[in-house]
């Protein structure tokens, strides 16, 4: 593989340094809220809902499984970054412009919130872009920050509405239940889902060879987010029937409508995955009998399984190793097909083909033998 471009380490660099200083005042605002027993007792509910919620967008994922490492830094910034930012931006918007509760809301909230949870995604299309291929790798990494920041939005939210700090009454267990049953049952998909609509422009620019749709496609995404944000939290402080009303009939559907959208993306990557490759098959980049262990998920593992019984775990990561690199190199020429190719294809196309032909001939698929050189 080529080496890591300046831009990742830049990348990486400011994404890191960044969630450092996050870090930092998340620690002084918990350092500063007097209630460290019911900051741990709000972390242990606030935290139920990540990991089923993790587990849906890496099973979205997995035709071309993103970098892990960058999946947890999304929920590293939308954890950190994201709130931290949120929470400056909006305390020096009420303490020198004097926002009113109502308006930070309505509008403070939204912009920044999403801004700073955007800010993610226009990182990765500015220094990594060769990491994203298209609409579902853009929700994948929204989805991660917008969990990452409704993880630690709803830790400070839990211990407030425990502690009676909220503004909403005296507190206690029974406050803490209503929260609990608002914020972390009934609407854990919320910040992810206002964050999709960035991703999903984030996504459009990728695949689109218009300029003028790279430009407009992010800002309007962006826009949509914090459309659907302030919707969402004026609809929060309207009462309880308004609430769930909106809920009923804006929220759930807009929810249930974007997993459908994203369900179909993620049988749309199947269809773009065997095209690419068979037109790469035609060119003599791989072989066109390996396609289908390559596009088909089940037949993914059967191959997996068989090279584990067959050739014990060296030979399972060699069976990983050329998969991951033929479905990278299918993604990467469907780009091509399609005359978007990103600035690095040919160092990145060689760099595949050549790893494709090094394992190649130490692998074999059920009812296969080993090939020879």
């Amino acid at each position: 593989m080529p080496a890591a471009p300046r831009s990742g380490v830049a990348f990486t660099v400011v994404v890191t340094v960044l969630s450092v200083l996050g870090g930092g005042i998340m620690m002084l605002v918990v350092a500063l809220s007097g209630a460290p027993g019911s900051m741990l007792v709000a972390t242990a509910l606030a935290a139920l809902p990540v990991g089923p919620l993790v587990a849906c967008y890496v099973w979205l994922d997995r035709y071309e499984p993103e970098p892990r490492h960058l999946l947890a830094l999304g929920l590293v910034w939308g954890g950190l970054v994201a709130t931290a930012a949120a929470l400056v931006i909006q305390g020096i918007g009420g303490l020198v412009a004097g926002f009113s509760d109502a308006l930070t809301l309505a509008v403070v909230a939204p912009v920044s919130e999403e801004a700073t949870k955007g800010l993610f995604l226009l990182l990765l299309l500015w220094w990594r872009r060769s990491e994203l291929d298209g609409v579902l790798d853009g929700l994948v990494y929204a989805g991660m920050v917008g969990i990452g920041f409704a993880f630690v939005e709803n830790i400070f939210y839990l211990a407030a509405a425990y502690n009676g700090t909220d503004g909403l009454g005296p507190g206690g267990t029974e406050a803490l239940t209503a929260t609990f049953v608002l914020r972390v049952l009934a609407s854990p998909f919320a910040h992810p889902l206002f964050t999709s609509f960035t991703g999903i422009g984030v996504g459009v620019a990728v695949a689109s060879r218009r300029t003028s749709v790279r430009v407009l496609a992010p800002v309007l995404g962006y826009c949509a987010a914090v459309l659907a944000h302030a919707v969402w939290n004026l609809a929060a402080v309207g009462g309880a029937r308004g609430f769930v009303g909106l809920y009923v009939v804006v929220m759930a559907p807009m929810f249930l409508a974007l997993v459908g959208f994203a369900v179909w993306s993620r049988q749309s990557e199947r269809r773009v995955l065997a095209i690419a490759l068979t037109d790469a098959a035609r060119r003599g980049l791989l072989p066109a009998t390996d396609i289908g262990w390559v596009v088909d998920l089940g037949a993914r593992r059967r191959s997996r399984a068989w090279a584990r019984d067959t050739g014990g775990r060296e030979g399972e990561r060699a069976m990983r190793s050329y998969q991951q690199a033929a479905v990278e190199l299918g993604f990467l020429h469907y780009r091509y097909l399609r005359g978007t190719p990103p600035p690095d294809f040919a160092a990145r196309g060689q760099a595949y083909v050549e790893r494709i032909a090094r394992v190649r001939p130490s692998i074999s698929f059920p009812g296969q033998v080993v090939p020879t050189r």
